[in-house]
């Protein structure tokens, strides 16, 4: 809080009259003082009195924290041996499952840092990845093998399915994670440079304020600060079921690592399946499930068939993330599941997923909101015309300064200056308020990213493969709203002169480039793309047209 008195901090707001920030409620955590520590180590030391750390919800295989720790140690030592060293990328394309937490906890232990993919992802895309971020070895599943073909990296594998001949001819397979989760551990000391807090951990790959997917550099400090704010959230009595993908930073962040601090039991489910996540909450008595919009939805749709099917009484919170949540459907969920709290939270990969969130059934009540500042994390509203900080309910763009916001993007120091000022403010591109009692509000996205079931997909990705087709001389990719999966993309394409291209063939040409959350749904054909002088597509207006015709 730096040289400001508490006095003038308002205790209801948090805002503060003299610099025109808003500070967290909640009780600050004091962070580690060793300086050399990596957030592994730091996981391992915490105390509490958990039992099991994960089990996979379909095969029922688990691993306690004891032989977590064990079988940390034991691939640190085999990857050690393979010659990964401090500063190494390694990347990690799978599903969920127990050996994800295993194979990330390994690599940061080692001041390695870890990079991840969706296994959905196409060959151009891991091609990109992987050309950006230059990792020297893979952990991948047998069917993303082929993806690899051509890549001279060493891969190891987390799965026991058979990969096809030709594929083995093409890529080289070093080891199983079983084989490594075998090795005797050596002494940490002879396999380990020393690893700082301030050090490179992880590098997940985020769309941003706007544009082109970046990889984002968290440290070892950065997460610390995210699983220390875990640990007045949840305790070893709880359970909680992992629907989200662990490559992206709400699973990384809320349960690779986070539910470590606690002890609390993590149910992995390998995908997302409704039917699989209601056996899972009904079999292992889960209290905590975190969803995105659209599962919430459904659970409303089809609440009285599910609960003659499921015994969901165990289940005391949602945790809603990844799209904002409307009030109709929380009051619809309610009215069906009067037991259960909705907490809503708000991150973003860049804050290393720290920001907001709702921590007691008294704060969950403020539907609207996404709750109070995480510990503490600084904010300020900033007006997007006139770089003003704004008060107490007066809407502008969040800026977020605090100990988890990201050490930068990788290779792109004109991103990063763009989004983090001189200061340590993270420009989140979110229109957002502030509430009396220090309630945040998100209003709209000042960027221009797509929400499908809460993946992100950037327009501007989708636009320059439009661009790249024979017939298409201009588009432009915008959001359409939509029950089931929050929004969906649509293009609006000009045909270059002569040529009849159909909405089907365009959506079919980017089909085949991407994975299948960021296909474009729907095709309209205009003269020409709305732009502002400087050349910027007027994307609003599009919206506009398109919901008119909706």
């Amino acid at each position: 809080m730096g040289d400001i008195s508490s006095s003038a901090i308002d205790p209801r707001s948090g805002f503060c009259s003299s610099n025109s920030t808003f500070y967290s409620k909640r009780t600050p955590f004091p962070l580690p003082s060793n300086r050399s520590l990596d957030i592994t180590t730091f996981l391992s030391s915490y105390p509490h009195h958990g039992k099991t750390a994960f089990v996979e919800a379909t095969s029922g295989r688990q691993i306690s924290f004891p032989e977590l720790w064990r079988a940390v140690d034991s691939v640190s030592t085999c990857l050690s041996d393979l010659g990964i060293r401090k500063g190494n990328v390694l990347l990690i394309i799978a599903p969920n499952s127990i050996f994800f937490p295993v194979v990330c906890l390994s690599v940061m232990h080692l001041g390695a840092i870890i990079t991840t993919s969706n296994p959905l992802n196409t060959s151009r895309e891991i091609g990109l990845q992987m050309a950006d971020s230059k990792p020297v070895l893979v952990f991948t599943i047998s069917q993303v093998v082929p993806k690899l073909a051509g890549s001279s990296l060493p891969v190891v594998l987390l799965d026991d399915e058979p990969v096809t001949t030709e594929a083995t001819s093409q890529v080289k397979i070093v080891t199983t994670i079983k084989e490594m989760m075998k090795k005797e551990p050596t002494d940490p000391i002879r396999v380990r440079d020393r690893v700082h807090q301030d050090d490179a951990a992880s590098l997940l790959y985020s769309s941003g304020t706007t544009g082109a997917s970046k990889g984002v550099i968290s440290s070892h400090r950065n997460l610390m600060a995210l699983v220390q704010s875990f640990s007045s959230m949840s305790t070893p009595e709880e359970t909680h079921i992992c629907t989200v993908p662990l490559f992206h930073i709400y699973g990384f962040g809320a349960f690779a690592i986070g539910k470590l601090v606690t002890g609390s039991k993590v149910v992995i489910l390998s995908k997302f399946d409704m039917t699989e996540m209601l056996s899972a909450i009904d079999k292992y008595r889960a209290t905590c499930v975190p969803l995105v919009p659209p599962i919430l939805l459904a659970l409303v749709k089809d609440a009285d068939e599910i609960r003659k099917k499921y015994d969901l009484s165990s289940l005391q919170r949602i945790v809603c993330g990844g799209a904002p949540l409307s009030k109709d459907l929380i009051h619809r969920f309610l009215q069906k599941f009067p037991t259960v709290d909705i907490a809503q939270g708000y991150a973003l990969t860049e804050t290393t997923g720290f920001g907001a969130v709702m921590l007691t059934p008294e704060e969950c009540r403020k539907y609207d909101s996404v709750g109070l500042l995480s510990p503490s994390l600084e904010a300020k509203i900033v007006d997007p015309a006139t770089g003003n900080a704004l008060k107490v309910n007066q809407r502008g763009e969040l800026w977020l300064r605090g100990p988890s916001i990201m050490k930068g993007y990788l290779n792109n120091a004109e991103a990063t200056a763009a989004t983090v000022d001189s200061e340590g403010w993270l420009k989140t591109g979110d229109l957002c308020y502030i509430d009396d009692d220090g309630y945040l509000y998100v209003v709209d996205r000042l960027k221009e990213l797509i929400k499908y079931k809460g993946f992100q997909v950037p327009p501007a990705e989708l636009e320059a493969l439009l661009l790249s087709h024979p017939h298409i001389s201009d588009a432009a990719v915008i959001p359409i709203p939509d029950d089931e999966v929050g929004q969906y993309p649509m293009a609006y394409v000009v045909r270059k002169s002569g040529s009849n291209i159909s909405g089907t063939q365009v959506m079919d040409f980017i089909s085949k480039q991407v994975a299948a959350y960021k296909r474009i749904r729907k095709v309209a054909f205009l003269s020409s793309i709305p732009k502002n002088p400087s050349g910027k597509i007027l994307r609003r207006e599009l919206i506009k047209l398109a919901i008119s015709r909706i």
